[in-house]
């Protein structure tokens, strides 16, 4: 039983889906849309400052949890490194018919490479599935914060958040 943040670490299903950053279900299957996983009220705004289109605001206090408005995220992603608790994904549902991909913050070297199989594995770390790594994007805007698109089986586009770190070797 995952009893939240406080309990386990990370955040629960009811948590985020209180969240006001984290999209219902039926955004999260209609188009490619941002999911911010902070359910913590923390002095924090760069998702917001980083979102040219207005989605995301957190207004006063600076503690306020950031809101998306869904209707104007058009899914660009530059608000994912951006955030320094890493808490910001980017998911399409429907990358293609048997697929779904998530973009998401990577702070480890080495990195993967486009077209490697990786073990992607769920928010506190645990193994979900195979995916493949479709992009690896790391500008020197992004501040050292690589952003690494996968895709995987949609069955699981409620639980991957991440790849298994890789440690000098590959995935196996």
């Amino acid at each position: 039983m995952n009893r939240g943040i406080s309990f386990s670490g990370t955040p629960s299903e009811e948590e985020l889906e209180k969240s006001p950053g984290y999209p219902p279900e039926e955004i999260q299957r209609k188009k490619k849309v941002v999911i911010i996983e902070c359910i913590q009220e923390i002095p924090c705004n760069p998702c917001e400052e980083a979102c040219k289109f207005g989605a995301i605001s957190v207004g006063k206090p600076i503690t306020n949890l950031p809101q998306v408005d869904f209707e104007k995220c058009i899914g660009c992603g530059q608000c994912i490194a951006k955030c320094p608790g890493l808490a910001i994904y980017l998911l399409d549902y429907n990358y293609n018919e048997d697929d779904a991909a998530i973009s998401f913050p990577y702070e480890y070297y080495p990195f993967p490479n486009e077209g490697e199989t990786v073990n992607a594995v769920d928010r506190k770390g645990n193994f979900v599935s195979k995916g493949k790594v479709i992009k690896v994007s790391n500008p020197k805007v992004n501040e050292c914060t690589a952003v690494i698109t996968i895709t995987f089986p949609k069955q699981y586009y409620k639980e991957i958040r991440s790849i298994e770190r890789i440690r000098g070797e590959k995935n196996v």
